[in-house]
């Protein structure tokens, strides 16, 4: 029973930390993110499994927090305000070819990151050219092009 309830302590607390952290930083995993994310994953093992290094108990705290992540992934589906609180809204981080400063700060987001999503995306290569970029809860931007006039 105690790797069950330290399967689910790592969950939320892993939760909470990637949560709080933004949608943009598993958007776009540096070689260093990925380094932090290995140690993050031994740091884990090693609370959850503690002194116990068992098959038994490593598969015991591989099936809670995956039996979690379909709990959460079944809620999420079902309740929207689960959703929002788990996995955040959408947010317009450019409006009629206008950036919105303080949106963009607040996800640290900048017009380059906006601009290379229109570039790869739409083949837009001017901010005026953008009707609505989105930061979509995973952590991608949407690009939608102003309709030629």
């Amino acid at each position: 029973m105690d790797a069950v309830l330290r399967a689910v302590a790592m969950y939320v607390v892993l939760l909470v930390i990637f949560r709080l952290t933004g949608k943009r930083s598993m958007a776009q995993v540096t070689t260093f993110d990925f380094i932090i994310l290995l140690i993050v994953g031994e740091a884990t093992q090693q609370a959850l499994l503690g002194e116990d290094f068992s098959v038994t108990q490593a598969a015991l705290v591989i099936a809670t927090l995956i039996l979690l992540e379909r709990l959460f992934d079944y809620a999420s589906w079902r309740l929207p305000r689960f959703r929002r609180i788990t996995e955040g809204l959408p947010v317009v981080v450019v409006e009629n070819g206008r950036p919105l400063q303080d949106v963009m700060t607040k996800e640290q987001i900048t017009t380059d990151d906006v601009l290379s999503a229109a570039r790869g995306s739409q083949g837009l290569e001017r901010m005026d050219q953008i009707k609505w970029a989105v930061l979509e809860s995973s952590g991608g931007i949407s690009i939608v092009p102003k309709s030629p006039v």
